[in-house]
């Protein structure tokens, strides 16, 4: 039995990260932040049927002196760091609160890990996002980052302190690159969730208008729970190595959303309103709401600053090394996220 902390477990990977270390017979302790305003009984909505089963302890990651104490106190045999300001489009607005949490939290764990607890392995929560403007199709492990958006460039700060600590220190401490994780846990202003959560709408005749962005870009999509599998795995090897978590498949938002109609059995109109004012698309998306047939619509406040056009994962070294291999289709994930949507609504 491995005692296991896990930051960022109230949120998507980390609650099916926590399913599956209690699967293990591991001993589960979750970092939570305490925030006065927040319904708790929301927040801890994807880890409710495992709260009897688990240990949550206060702190937040940013408090250098709080996780020397809480490394000092438990002595965790792992350590799965995922807590972050994690929504892409959010990084754009508030750069300076993602750059504190996601660097500043990440160098305060590992640093901790360093001075109280140092036979405690290292897992970073990387993204595709540090891709960003790719230069080669597929991108591995050796791929050259281009980040395009602050959350992105946090990551490849992540990463490399991550990679610091184990070279410098000699700390068991590595890296998941994970291309797009998915599953009906998903928060609702991830796209996915707003596609799924907003075709069930439709179906259930509380709207006839989804509201997005730019539905060409091209994403590695894949299962949540699939992902997780590569991450506990990483931390049961001898070595610290850095992996690519992803399917190696690329599908555009506008596939994602034709899946989930079929999956319903209704049609949507395509309204692109990309090329004209946010004040003129408003005014349009508040005429379509009117009419009887249901559009989705590309609307110009939903796209990105810097645009991330196509990622594409190759994992090859997690199959040859891990024994990895996604096991849900992207047809399932898109499935059951609509099923999950339409049950809740």
């Amino acid at each position: 039995m491995s005692k296991i902390l896990i930051t960022g477990i109230t949120g998507q990977l980390g609650s099916y990260l926590a399913d599956l270390c209690l699967e293990k017979g591991d001993e589960v302790f979750g970092l939570v932040r305490r925030v006065a305003t927040e319904n708790q009984d929301n927040r801890y909505s994807r880890i409710k049927h495992i709260l009897d089963k688990i240990t949550l302890i206060p702190g937040d990651i940013r408090d250098y002196s709080r996780m020397l104490e809480i490394f000092d106190k438990y002595k965790f045999d792992k350590c799965f760091h995922m807590a972050a300001q994690s929504f892409v489009a959010l990084s754009f607005e508030d750069n300076f609160e993602t750059m504190n949490t996601n660097i500043n939290g990440t160098l305060n764990i590992l640093s901790a890990i360093k001075n109280k607890c140092p036979n405690c392995k290292f897992y970073f929560s990387a993204s595709s996002e540090m891709m960003g403007k790719v230069e080669e199709m597929p991108q591995d492990e050796e791929t050259r980052f281009h980040p395009r958006s602050i959350y992105g460039i946090t990551k490849v700060t992540g990463y490399e302190l991550t990679r610091n600590f184990r070279e410098a220190h000699n700390i068991f401490a590595c890296s998941g690159i994970l291309y797009n994780s998915e599953s009906p846990r998903r928060g609702s202003e991830f796209v996915t969730r707003k596609i799924t959560k907003g075709i069930a709408d439709m179906v259930n005749g509380k709207t006839n208008v989804l509201v997005l962005g730019n539905l060409e870009a091209k994403r590695d999509w894949s299962f949540a729970g699939d992902s997780v599998r590569a991450m506990y795995s990483m931390l049961e090897q001898e070595l610290p190595i850095d992996y690519v978590i992803s399917t190696g498949e690329t599908h555009s938002i506008k596939e994602f959303i034709e899946l989930a109609l079929d999956y319903v059995g209704i049609k949507a109109n395509l309204v692109d309103l990309s090329n004209v004012s946010i004040e003129d698309a408003d005014r349009v998306v508040e005429r379509l709401k009117t009419y009887n047939e249901c559009y989705i619509v590309q609307h110009p406040k939903f796209y990105r600053a810097a645009e991330v056009d196509i990622l594409k994962g190759n994992s090859r070294r997690a199959h040859l090394c891990l024994g990895w291999k996604p096991k849900s289709s992207f047809e399932d994930l898109v499935h059951m996220m609509m099923e999950n949507d339409l049950k809740n609504e």
